[in-house]
């Protein structure tokens, strides 16, 4: 058996214990790339971190670790309740604003599975109370977070961009961007007419200081918007006390934890959302680093508030960070010994460029729906490297559509963003919503590669 082919077939072991068993696949691909580069390829350790990807983990760090404080301090749930302010409070455009929010939250730089873990307990929530369905309102978050995943400053598109970038293939960081935003945006209008986006319209407006009444906490659905209903989880015992905790028939009553005001902005709220202003002026605009300017501008709010941010080191997206590092440096190894070349060769081989790069799309969507997409995509695009010199098939087409088919089937339940939505709803069978999920998850696997194969391989873009 070739090198080439054991490099190969120990990646595949790794995507299946991956999988299988919950180990995180950087961790696996670290050890992979040990293994392979030692006994297989001889390498030395010098020769296995040269592919380790030092200005994705900075960027990673970075990002991550300034969104961490903004959750912290409450900008997070400001920003939720001003965008149910803005369309004041129709519950038709609560799927769009729930879409646009998490899009918004991704391009600017937030991890998918953070943007969704944010903001899918309170759309779930918002569709338990005004009737909405969980699987609509689930797949807008979901392909909200995909449809502004791939900006120049966002997680995705940072890495598919990098990647691009040290392949030395032609690349167009707004093609990848508005695909992948047209794509998920056309998939969450369908959702929105197969799944009585219609009908809402015809529930009118709620008003505005009930949709202030949506925490994302199931157990305060029922809880009128002065806190003095009977609802459970208020950490009175009986849900009935004022909220003065004042003494009701002479009998003193706990007064319950005050919540923070997530209605109004505060100087570190304001502080933040300049914060990520900056951060898009100056990758956009100046042409700074990503990662090195998120650190700074993180380090600078938390030394102006340390309270809001003793936490974010903590939540830092380290298994992602570690997910990527592994599996780019598992193929750095790939690179140093050929399999790369020797791999995109193999597809080439195929005799039918198109053919092969359908097959491609799929490879990347249905391993996708089971593992890590951005995994996924830091192995596919450098394995289609010497497939795309050939100039049979366009680049900039190419990258994008594996791109999209490997991120968009994340509304399947075994990822983590299917998973997080699963998780977030609150009053539903959820063994018939997870049979939802993964139907509607196997329907997208099997159409969305066929069609951005079609759009935007098949023209040759790039």
């Amino acid at each position: 058996m070739s090198p080439e082919l054991i490099s190969i077939l120990v990646l595949v072991v790794v995507f299946v214990i991956a999988t299988t068993r919950s180990v995180n696949m950087g961790a696996l691909a670290f050890a992979a790339a040990f293994a392979v580069g030692e006994l297989v390829a001889d390498l030395d350790a010098d020769g296995i971190f040269a592919g380790f990807p030092g200005d994705l983990f900075v960027v990673l760090v970075g990002v991550t670790y300034l969104f961490a404080i903004a959750r912290a301090n409450g900008t997070t749930d400001w920003l939720v309740h001003a965008s149910i302010r803005l369309v004041r409070g129709r519950v038709a455009l609560i799927p769009w604003v729930m879409f646009a929010l998490t899009g918004a939250l991704t391009a600017i730089g937030a991890v998918s599975p953070a943007a969704v873990a944010i903001v899918a307990p309170i759309a779930l929530s918002f569709a338990a109370r005004y009737g909405i369905s969980p699987l609509l309102m689930g797949a807008m978050v979901v392909h909200g977070a995909q449809g502004g995943g791939f900006s120049p400053i966002s997680i995705y598109g940072t890495i598919v961009n990098g990647i691009v970038e040290r392949e030395h293939l032609p690349g167009n960081a707004v093609f990848l961007f508005l695909a992948s935003l047209i794509v998920n945006l056309v998939i969450a209008g369908v959702m929105f007419v197969l799944f009585g986006g219609l009908k809402l319209w015809a529930q009118g407006a709620v008003p505005l200081d009930e949709a202030h009444g949506a925490t994302g906490t199931p157990d305060r659905r029922d809880a009128p918007a002065d806190g003095t209903g009977t609802g459970t989880g208020t950490g009175t015992g009986t849900g009935t006390a004022p909220s003065s905790g004042t003494a009701r028939s002479g009998t003193a009553v706990a007064a319950r934890p005050e919540t923070p005001d997530t209605t109004r902005l505060t100087p570190a709220r304001v502080a933040t959302l300049t914060a990520l202003v900056a951060l898009v002026v100056a990758v956009l605009v100046f042409d700074l680093d990503a990662g090195l300017t998120s650190i700074t501008l993180a380090v600078i709010l938390s030394a102006a508030w340390p309270q809001d941010s003793r936490t974010a080191v903590g939540q830092i997206a380290w298994t992602t960070v570690l997910l990527i590092c592994g599996v780019l440096t598992y193929v750095g190894v790939l690179d140093q010994m050929g399999t790369i070349k020797w791999a995109g060769e193999g597809v080439g081989g195929i005799g039918v460029p198109l053919l092969a790069a359908v097959l491609l799309c799929y490879i990347g969507a249905i391993v996708s729906a089971f593992a890590s997409s951005v995994g996924i995509m830091g192995a596919l695009i450098p394995l289609a490297v010497p497939f795309l010199a050939q100039g049979e098939i366009g680049a900039v087409g190419m990258v994008a559509a594996l791109a999209v088919s490997a991120t968009v089937v994340d509304v399947s339940p075994f990822s983590t963003n299917g998973a997080l939505v699963l998780a977030a709803a609150p009053d539903v069978d959820r063994e018939r919503f997870f049979r939802q999920l993964m139907i509607y998850g196997g329907i997208v696997v099997a159409v969305v590669p066929a069609v951005v194969w079609l759009v935007m391989v098949v023209p040759g873009f790039g």
